[in-house]
């Protein structure tokens, strides 16, 4: 999930963007926009970074794995060719 702290900065960010007249009339506007934008996040489909880094390295592994076996299967295919009588 985002951090707390970005989630924060955001609904101060917004806070502060509404007209002084106005945020003496919404005096709790940065912890509704902040319950608000932590509702509706948590309802999205999020990986952490953290998983998203492990997954990647997976992935990167798991290719060099393929290409190794790839090359491997090209060789024996070639020396079966090789043998094979013309």
């Amino acid at each position: 999930m985002l951090d707390p702290k970005k989630l924060e900065e955001i609904a101060k960010q917004i806070s502060d963007a509404v007209p002084p007249g106005v945020k003496n009339m919404a005096e709790g506007a940065e912890t509704k926009v902040k319950q608000v934008l932590q509702s509706q996040l948590s309802k999205l489909d999020f990986v952490s970074r953290e998983e998203f880094d492990i997954q990647s390295q997976v992935l990167i592994r798991t290719r060099e794995k393929l290409e190794a076996l790839e090359a491997r299967l090209s060789e024996l295919e070639r020396q079966q060719d090789g043998n094979t009588p013309s």
